[in-house]
C-alpha cells in the first residue's frame, strides 16, 4: 500500500501513477484500507464496491485526468449501472441502478474508480444524514455530531482521508453545509454547468446541482473540466466557461467584496465563532489586496428558505406519487419515512397559483441579485449559523415527528386546505428546518449561481468552520481562483482527523 495515501489530493494521485511512480492497485488498496479502518466509525460508506473496483483496474486499461483515482457515488441521484442505488430510502435498498446518471459516465470516462456508495438522507431530503435505511453518518472531527446532509456521507469519507474527492449534489446547501462541517471544500456549480439526466425527476425546479467534495481546490477544479457541459434533454445551460483548472494558474484580479456579518439566521443568533470567522476572513481578503466592504445580507433568508421547502415539496408530492405506483400506497406508508410522506403532502396542498408566484418570485429574486453583482463580484457569508450539532440534536422532535405522521395521512392532508393552515404550516416548517441547521445557503439554488465553502477556520474545540462565497452566475472560475489563493495563503491542510491503517 501506499503509506502516505492520504496526503495526497486525487490530482496528485493520478500524477503518481501516471508516472508509474505506484501502481493503481497499490493506491486502491490504499484506500479501502483507509475506508476499512474509518468507516465503522463513520457510517459514511453504506454500499462497499470494493470487488467492483478490483475488477475494473484488473479488466480494463483506465484512461482520462484522475484516471485510477478512488472514488465514491453519493447513493441518491448518482446512479451507477449495475450497483444499487437505495436514494437512502428502505424501500429502494438493494435495487439496481439500469443505467449511468451522465454525471457518472464523465466520471467514469475521466478515470475515477467507484468503490462505494456514500450515506444521504431519503431522497435528499434533510439538512442531515440521518436515514432510517442506513443510520446516521458521523462527523470525523466529532463522531457524537453530524456532518450534516445530505452529503453527509460523502463529506465525511473525504474528511477522513477514505478517498480524495466524492460526489455530492446540491439542493439548498447539500454540498456546502456538510463541507463546512466536515473542513473539506465544497463548490455548488451553476445551474446547468454539470448535467442532472438523463433522470431529469432530481432537477428539482432547477434546485439541484451535482459537483464533488474535496480537499483541495485543484481537484474541485479538475473534476469540473471532465464533468462540465451542456447534455441532450435539459434546459439548463450555464454561460460558457472552460479550462477552470488552467485558471487557477492565472493571477486574480483584484475584486469587490461585500462581505455580511449580520448576527441572526432565521431569528436566531449566529454561533460567535462564525461571526469571528467571517471578521478574519474580511481581513484576509484585504491582506490579499481585495476591496472589502460590509453589506447587509441582499435577499431575505426566510423568505428564500421558504421557496426552497415549497419547491422540494411539491416535487416530491410528485415523486411520491410514482412510488405509489410501482409499490403499492401500502408499501410506501409502511417504508417510507414519515418527513418524506409529510413533505408529499404538504406538496399535494400546495395552490397552483402559489406555486406559480413561488416560481415568479424566484426569477425576481434572481434578477435582484444580478443587480448586486453588477457592484460586488462575491459575497461573503457564513454557510452555517451553529456549529455541527449533535446528532440527535439536529434531528426533529418526537411530537413534530407525531404531528407530522397525522399530517401526512388523508385526514390531516384535508386540514392543510384549512383556511390559513397552508401558510402556518409552511412557516412552521421554515422555523423547524432553519433552526435544525441554521443553514443560509439557499439562495444560490433558486438562482442558480455558483457558491462555495472554504474550510477557513476552526473553533476553540477544533470543530471545522466554513465561509461562503456567492458568485455570479455562470462564473466558477472567478470562485475557484479565489479559493487556490485563500488554500494558499491560509493552507487548511491535506491530514484526516482519523489516523491512517497501519501499513
Amino acid at each position: 500500500m501506499l503509506s502516505d495515501y492520504v496526503s495526497y489530493d486525487a490530482v496528485g494521485l493520478a500524477q503518481l501513477i501516471r508516472s508509474k511512480e505506484v501502481a493503481p492497485h497499490e493506491v486502491l488498496e490504499s484506500a479501502l484500507a483507509q475506508a476499512e479502518a474509518a468507516n465503522p466509525a463513520l457510517n459514511a460508506i453504506v454500499t462497499p464496491l470494493y470487488d467492483h473496483a478490483r475488477s475494473r483496474i484488473e479488466r480494463h486499461r483506465v484512461e482520462g485526468p484522475l484516471a485510477y483515482v478512488p472514488f465514491l457515488l453519493k447513493d441518491v441521484h448518482h446512479a451507477l449501472a449495475g450497483t444499487p442505488m437505495s436514494n437512502g430510502s428502505e424501500i429502494q435498498k438493494g435495487e439496481l441502478s439500469r443505467t449511468n446518471a451522465e454525471l457518472v459516465t464523465r466520471y467514469l470516462t475521466a478515470g475515477l474508480v467507484v468503490i462505494g456508495k456514500t450515506n444521504t438522507p431519503e431522497f435528499k431530503l434533510s439538512p442531515t444524514t440521518n436515514p432510517q435505511a442506513w443510520g446516521p453518518a458521523r462527523n470525523p472531527w466529532d463522531l457524537s455530531r453530524t456532518p450534516a446532509g445530505s452529503s453527509g456521507g460523502s463529506a465525511a469519507a473525504v474528511a477522513a482521508g477514505i478517498v480524495p474527492i466524492a460526489s455530492g449534489t446540491d439542493e439548498g446547501g447539500s454540498i456546502r453545509t456538510p463541507s463546512s462541517c466536515c473542513g473539506v471544500f465544497g463548490l455548488k456549480p451553476s445551474r446547468g454547468r454539470n448535467p442532472v439526466g438523463p433522470d431529469f425527476r432530481w432537477r428539482l425546479e432547477g434546485l439541484s446541482t451535482s459537483h464533488v467534495i474535496s480537499r483541495s481546490v485543484r481537484d474541485s477544479a479538475a473534476a469540473l473540466d471532465a464533468t462540465a457541459g451542456p447534455e441532450l434533454g435539459s434546459s439548463d445551460t450555464a454561460p460558457g466557461q472552460t479550462g477552470f483548472v488552467e485558471g487557477l494558474a492565472e493571477p486574480l484580479r483584484k475584486l469587490r467584496v461585500g462581505i455580511s456579518t449580520d448576527a441572526e439566521v432565521f431569528g436566531r443568533r449566529v454561533d460567535e465563532s462564525y461571526l469571528d470567522g467571517i471578521r478574519l476572513t474580511g481581513r484576509l481578503l484585504e491582506d490579499l489586496g481585495h476591496e472589502v466592504e460590509e453589506v447587509r445580507m441582499p435577499f431575505d433568508e426566510t423568505e428564500a428558505l421558504k421557496l426552497n421547502l415549497m419547491c422540494i415539496a411539491g416535487h416530491m408530492s410528485r415523486f411520491l406519487f410514482e412510488l405509489e405506483e410501482v409499490y403499492g400506497a401500502s408499501r410506501v406508508r409502511a417504508e417510507v419515512e414519515t418527513i418524506t410522506r409529510f413533505a408529499a403532502r404538504v406538496g399535494r396542498a400546495i395552490r397552483m397559483q402559489d406555486f406559480m408566484r413561488a416560481r415568479f418570485r424566484i426569477l425576481e429574486l434572481s434578477a435582484e441579485m444580478a443587480g448586486f453583482h453588477e457592484t460586488y463580484d462575491v459575497l461573503v457569508t457564513s454557510p452555517l449559523g451553529r456549529v455541527p450539532p449533535l446528532i440527535e440534536e439536529a434531528e426533529p422532535k418526537p411530537k413534530d415527528v407525531r404531528l407530522a405522521a397525522f399530517l401526512a395521512s388523508p385526514v390531516g392532508g384535508q386540514l392543510l386546505r384549512a383556511p390559513g393552515a397552508f401558510d402556518a404550516l409552511i412557516d412552521k416548517q421554515v422555523e423547524a428546518v432553519g433552526w435544525r441547521m441554521m443553514h443560509r445557503t439557499s439562495l444560490a439554488n433558486l438562482t442558480g449561481q455558483p457558491a462555495m465553502s472554504v474550510p477557513l477556520h476552526r473553533t476553540e474545540t477544533n470543530l471545522p468552520i466554513g465561509v461562503h462565497f456567492l458568485g455570479k452566475l455562470g462564473d466558477e472560475r472567478t470562485l475557484l481562483q479565489l479559493a487556490a489563493q485563500l488554500e494558499q495563503a491560509k493552507p487548511w491542510g491535506q491530514a484526516p482527523p482519523l489516523s491512517p491503517p497501519e501499513t
